[in-house]
């Protein structure tokens, strides 16, 4: 006999707490496999496509594409076939960032809440393309053009944190001075979502106010009228958040230098001359990125401020900027520091490619210890980047251009390059990292002070 499994959304990646659905891969009636991707979210980290772990019937999809859904609600149903020997449901066994398939979730029952001109306690199913009534306490819910408020009697919370399903949701309600107290969590066990709070605060601002009274004498103020409004959300949110705590929690400075890249240049040229693959030029500049931490580790660390200690990293896993059509990425080389020139080319090659398409893991966007940007792509000379949290010190590369220059005491023409850092001042002073930048450009003039390192 057939039995119905719910497929819940699985932890996607570290600190990840909700993905919007991009596009379903599957429909309800197809069969599908064990591991066959059904669906394809979008998180703040990357573009994934969710495997389901049972083979059957799909019987029902949850949120149409748009929506955003957070861990743990569910995806859709599927009616397997029959059960393993030992009584469980055939799973794939497989794990998706802390998310297990050995034993089936316990279904949680959905009740549609009572409306006019329909019986209470009806199927589940709101039509044929098998969507499921939201759960009682998520808000009104429309049917036949009448909307109907679900009430429900609000249980009595013990004393103590009332469960959330993220920080970000519990900071979502104290900036706008709402009462978690007062609140029916629609997750498991009560759990608050987020869609419960924005629920909350929609219901809140469209509660008349009382007039204020009037100003002795008309005052005029600046109205904005008008405009595109374009959410904040996937990579484009995350980013605003990251480069926003960033700017709040990081006292950052920034020193820059000039450097004579010509030699560099030249460098590179031979090197690509003499066969085999080729060497890019944003792998020399990681190359003598690594070779700088070794000799400055202070700006390979973060900031513990709970325990009030830098803690100094012993690997470099070293992230660089890339944008795509949608939005700014940092992809992760790992252990960099242990890869020569060869190795980073293929690897910078190979993230690049990932983030063009949208293939990037979360764990290829997160890890970062240092982050190297190199925005002369863009045309640009300098910059003072934004340090991508929590990590201490990025190092900007401005365009390569010609220039005069003094050169052995004369005037010449040279390939020229504006370097820039930008530290957290809490891990060094100012003379590590003007030693750090000074070494960076001594090595893009002189590539042979590398040999030392080799």
């Amino acid at each position: 006999m057939a039995q119905v499994l719910e497929f819940k959304l699985p932890d996607l990646g570290e600190g990840l707490t909700e993905a919007e659905i991009v596009r379903w891969l599957v429909q309800v009636g197809d069969v599908v496999a064990v591991d066959q991707p059904v669906v394809e979210v979008e998180t703040a980290k990357a573009m994934v496509e969710v495997p389901c772990p049972y083979g059957g019937v799909v019987t029902a999809r949850f949120g149409e594409e748009g929506t955003e859904l957070p861990v743990g609600a569910p995806l859709l149903t599927v009616a397997v076939g029959p059960q393993s020997s030992a009584g469980e449901p055939e799973g794939s066994g497989n794990v998706l960032v802390g998310y297990g398939t050995g034993a089936p979730p316990a279904r949680r029952r959905r009740v549609r809440p009572t409306v006019p001109g329909r019986p209470a306690g009806g199927p589940a199913d709101d039509g044929a393309d098998g969507r499921v009534a939201p759960a009682v306490g998520r808000g009104p819910q429309r049917h036949n053009g009448t909307v109907a408020t679900a009430v429900v009697a609000q249980p009595v919370r013990p004393e103590g944190p009332v469960p959330v399903i993220s920080p970000l949701v519990r900071r979502l309600a104290r900036e706008n001075g709402l009462d978690l107290r007062e609140l029916t969590g629609s997750g498991p066990d009560g759990l608050i979502l987020r869609a419960d709070v924005e629920y909350a605060l929609r219901a809140a601002a469209q509660r008349p106010v009382a007039p204020a009274p009037a100003p002795a004498a008309p005052v005029t103020a600046p109205v904005a009228s008008g405009g595109t409004r374009i959410p904040l959300k996937g990579i484009r949110g995350a980013v605003a958040d990251k480069l926003s705590r960033s700017r709040h929690e990081i006292p950052d400075a920034t020193c820059w230098v000039d450097a004579d890249a010509t030699e560099l240049m030249r460098a590179r040229a031979a090197m690509n001359a003499a066969g085999g693959a080729k060497i890019s030029l944003i792998a020399l500049l990681a190359r003598i990125c690594t070779a700088a931490l070794a000799r400055f580790p202070e700006l390979n660390s973060t900031v513990d401020m709970a325990a009030r200690e830098v803690v100094q990293l012993d690997e470099v896993h070293l992230g660089f900027a890339a944008q795509t059509e949608r939005g700014l990425v940092v992809p992760v080389v790992r252990d960099a520091h242990a890869r020569d020139a060869e190795a980073l080319t293929a690897e910078f090659a190979r993230l690049t490619e990932a983030a063009r398409t949208g293939g990037l893991t979360p764990g290829e966007l997160t890890g970062g210890t240092f982050t190297l940007n190199n925005y002369g792509v863009f045309g640009v000379d300098g910059s003072t980047p934004i340090i991508n949290h929590p990590e201490a010190a990025m190092l900007g590369v401005g365009r390569i251009v010609p220039k005069p220059w003094v050169h052995e005491g004369e005037l010449a023409v040279r390939q020229v390059v504006q370097l820039s850092l930008t530290f957290d001042h809490r891990v060094c002073d100012g003379g590590t990292a003007g030693g750090f930048l000074r070494y960076v450009a001594d090595c893009v003039e002189q590539p042979a002070v590398l040999l030392r390192t080799l």
